[in-house]
C-alpha cells in the first residue's frame, strides 16, 4: 500500500521521521518520501535525520498569540490550522495524490497541536481527495495529566468520526508514565531513549502492516496481500489496534520439529514437517495477539480482522495460515478475517501482523475519558473558588 505521510506536531511529526528512517534502512516502502510534517511556530526540522527542510512546515508563527508552540491549548491548535491551512496546501500539493493509495495522519493526541490540528487537517483532506485518510494516533500517558487526557478525549470526539480509520497506540502500556517524570539530565536522555525506542517500534509496525506485498517485494506470494486488503478491513471506521509478534528460524528445524520427530511416524516425513510449519504459524499469530497490541483491547469486540505473515516463502505453511485464521475467527468472534502472506526470500525471521480493525471494547479510552472528566470538573471548580469565597 502506498500512502502520503503526514505529521502533525512534534511528536506526529519525530513518528512520520522514524517511519522514513525504516523504511531508507530496509526493504519495505510506504511513502516512497511523499510526507510532509507540520508544527505550530517551531523549527523542528532540525531534529529530523531522515527528513528535508522543505518537507517541513511552520503554521502560527505570526499568530499573536504563539510564542513557542501553543503550550497544550487545543483551541489555539484549531484557529491556527484554520487560518494558515493554505501554507499547508500548498506543500501538499507537491504531493502526487493520484498515485497513492491514501493519506495517513500521524499526531500525538494529548498535546495541543496534535490533538487540535489533526482533526482539521483529517476534514480537509477528506474534501480535498477522493482516497482514505487514516490516523495513527498516540493516547498520552495517564502521567501526563487531566489536561493530556481532556485533549486526547476531545480529539478522538472529532477524528473518529472524520477518518476512514484511526489506529492508536497506547503510550501507558509501552512507557508506564516512567519517561514522563524524568528529571536529571541522565534520565532525560533515559526518556528520549525510550521515546526513540517506542517510536521505532510503532514505525515498524506500521510498516510491516501496510508496506506488506508492496511494488518492492520480490516474490508473489501464493495469498499476497494487496491494498484492497487493508482497505476493506479498515472500512468500518472507527479505532483500530496492531498486533505483532516474530520469531527466528532455527536451521536444525527448533523444539517443534524436534518433538514431532519422536512421534510414530513423525521422522522427517513430508506430513509431519507441514504440521510443524502450521503449528509454528497458529503459535506466532496468537502470540501477536496476546502480546503488547498498540492499543490493549478484548479482541472479540473487533469487527473486521486482517493477519500478514511474512517471511521465507517456503516458510509460510498453507495449513499454518488456515489454522491460523480458524483460529482468529474463534477469538475475535467474526468471519470478517483476511489473510495475507508478504514473501521476504532470505529473510531469517517470520512475523505475523494483526489488524483488530472497529475496536468497541476499549478499557485505556474508558480510564482516560473519565481522566478527563474529572479534571474538567476540577478545573471547573478552581475557577469558582475564588467566587463562593466572596
Amino acid at each position: 500500500m502506498k500512502l502520503a505521510l503526514v505529521g502533525v506536531g512534534g511528536a506526529g511529526s519525530r513518528l512520520v521521521d522514524a517511519i522514513r528512517g525504516i523504511e531508507v534502512e530496509g526493504d519495505r516502502q510506504l511513502c516512497y518520501g511523499h510526507l510532509l510534517t507540520v508544527d505550530i511556530s517551531r523549527t523542528v526540522a532540525d531534529e529530523f535525520d531522515h527528513l528535508s527542510p522543505e518537507q517541513h512546515v511552520t503554521i502560527g508563527d505570526t499568530h499573536r498569540e504563539v510564542d513557542e508552540g501553543v503550550d497544550g491549548d487545543q483551541d489555539l491548535a484549531v484557529e491556527i490550522i484554520r487560518t494558515d491551512f493554505p501554507e499547508i496546501q500548498r506543500s501538499l500539493d507537491s504531493i502526487p495524490m493520484r498515485k497513492l493509495d491514501g493519506v495517513l495522519v500521524v499526531a500525538s493526541l494529548g498535546g495541543g497541536t496534535g490533538s487540535g490540528a489533526s482533526a482539521v487537517l483529517v476534514e480537509r483532506l477528506q474534501d480535498m481527495y477522493d482516497k482514505p485518510v487514516y490516523v495513527l494516533g498516540v493516547l498520552p500517558a495517564e502521567r501526563e495529566g487531566g489536561h493530556a487526557a481532556l485533549n486526547a478525549a476531545r480529539s478522538l470526539r472529532s477524528i473518529v468520526p472524520a477518518a476512514d480509520s484511526v489506529m492508536l497506540f497506547d503510550n501507558d502500556r509501552w512507557l508506564g508514565g516512567d519517561a514522563i517524570e524524568a528529571d536529571g539530565d541522565a534520565d532525560t536522555d533515559t526518556a528520549a531513549e525510550r521515546y526513540e525506542q517506542t517510536n521505532r517500534e510503532l514505525a515498524s509496525r506500521v510498516l510491516r502492516l501496510f508496506a506488506g506485498g508492496d511494488d518492492a517485494a520480490a516474490t508473489i506470494g501464493a495469498n499476497t496481500m494487496d491494498s484492497s486488503d487493508i482497505v476493506r478491513t479498515l472500512s468500518p471506521g472507527g479505532v483500530a489496534s496492531i498486533g505483532y509478534a516474530s520469531t527466528e528460524l532455527d536451521d536444525s528445524g527448533g523444539l517443534l520439529s524436534w518433538l514431532f520427530s519422536l512421534l510414530p511416524g513423525g521422522g522427517d516425513d513430508e506430513e509431519s514437517d507441514d504440521r510443524t510449519d502450521a503449528l509454528k504459524i497458529q503459535s506466532l499469530v496468537r502470540q501477536s495477539i496476546n502480546s503488547r497490541l498498540t492499543l490493549p483491547c478484548e479482541v472479540s469486540s473487533a469487527e473486521r480482522v486482517l493477519v500478514v505473515l511474512s517471511g521465507p516463502p517456503e516458510e509460510l505453511s498453507r495449513r499454518g495460515f488456515e489454522s491460523a485464521r480458524q483460529w482468529l475467527e474463534e477469538e475475535t468472534e467474526t468471519v470478517e478475517v483476511l489473510a495475507g502472506d508478504d514473501p521476504r526470500p532470505g529473510s531469517s525471521t517470520i512475523s505475523a501482523s494483526v489488524l483488530l480493525s472497529n475496536v468497541t471494547e476499549v478499557p485505556r479510552i474508558d480510564a482516560m475519558q473519565r481522566q478527563a472528566v474529572e479534571h474538567k470538573h476540577t478545573s471547573a471548580d478552581r475557577v469558582q473558588a475564588p467566587d463562593e469565597s466572596d
